[in-house]
């Protein structure tokens, strides 16, 4: 699956400024003039004959690299004002290019393989934000544990490969991590595979959807995480497959668009053109947490029965998550 340019980071806070995807080419280097003090941003690939005028630019802090060369990669450790890095399409052996640009907060890197150590990452002191898409060789994330600066990670794969990932012990060493974002990844460590969340006391947010790990994984994360956003589960969630337009005589059909996305965002979808949409009643189904947990759709006679089931189990889940939760803050 090719990158298709879209802006996967979330930019709520101020974890972010790198411009967004889609306008990289706007600040190509063919367009800019050599030695230039007023360039701070810019973007080089492996069709740039000119590219070497970004090794000459004083006020540099944000490149991106789209399918660089070999030689684009080795050459950029050089400029140490960069501050948000971008790096797409690319086959490094080693990300020991970075070693040397420690200036760099931001760091996105989409679509990169060729490398299977992530310890030149955790070098960056000053790695505050961090997004890797994609990354074909990895699945050993140890290396991130000493980048102990870093507020906002987000490990993402694609929907037609999952990220694997071999466990997650480095989440003890990020005390600052404040955004947590899983998307499209596998975990292969047993459970309690996500006890180390424990450690994340200044973690505000986690995007993680509700199919990616084993049912006990949620239900610790339930209890290690409190009140975070987006670490509360339970044992099922509904989904609609379809929608319908909002009725005329729905009193929300006749609110303005400020107070259904301040009030009413969750139920109300409004499109483009203007319209309004809710979800289709018919085309309802209870999900169960977790990988492969199955589903059962709302009417179904069955439903009660099965949800009242999995409650149940998920109950009892999270009662010996919280000893687990427990014991683990007991022997700080």
């Amino acid at each position: 699956m090719r990158h298709h340019f879209g802006d996967f980071l979330d930019r709520d806070g101020s974890y972010w400024t790198i411009v967004p995807n889609r306008e990289r080419y706007a600040y190509r280097i063919d367009d800019v003039i050599e030695g230039s003090p007023d360039i701070t941003i810019t973007t080089i690939g492996k069709e740039d004959k000119h590219w070497r005028r970004v090794l000459t630019l004083p006020s540099l802090v944000e490149l991106t690299l789209h399918e660089p060369t070999t030689e684009q990669l080795a050459a950029i450790g050089a400029i140490t004002s960069i501050k948000r890095l971008r790096i797409t399409h690319a086959k490094p052996q080693t990300l020991d290019f970075i070693r040397p640009m420690d200036g760099v907060e931001e760091l996105v890197l989409e679509y990169v393989s060729g490398f299977s150590d992530l310890s030149p990452l955790g070098a960056l002191r000053n790695l505050r934000a961090l997004h890797m898409e994609n990354l074909r060789r990895v699945s050993d994330l140890g290396g991130l544990a000493t980048a102990t600066n870093l507020k906002y990670l987000a490990i993402y794969g694609t929907p037609d490969w999952d990220q694997p990932i071999d466990g997650f012990e480095f989440l003890r060493g990020l005390s600052q991590l404040e955004v947590l974002a899983l998307w499209q990844i596998k975990c292969r460590a047993p459970y309690p595979a996500m006890l180390p969340a424990v450690s994340l006391r200044r973690l505000k947010k986690l995007s993680l959807h509700g199919s990616y790990l084993s049912t006990e994984e949620y239900a610790l994360l339930e209890e290690a995480l409190g009140s975070v956003e987006g670490a509360a589960w339970g044992p099922f969630r509904t989904v609609a497959r379809s929608e319908i337009p909002l009725p005329d005589d729905d009193v929300r059909a006749h609110l303005s668009d400020a107070d259904i996305r301040a009030h009413h965002y969750r139920e109300v979808y409004l499109h483009y053109n203007g319209k309004r949409f809710i979800d289709d009643p018919a085309s309802r189904w209870f999900e169960f947490t977790g990988r492969a947990a199955g589903r059962v759709k709302c009417s179904s006679p069955s439903a009660a029965a099965k949800c009242l089931e999995k409650s149940e189990r998920y109950d009892s889940m999270r009662v010996q998550a919280r000893a687990l939760v427990e014991r683990e803050r007991g022997g700080r």
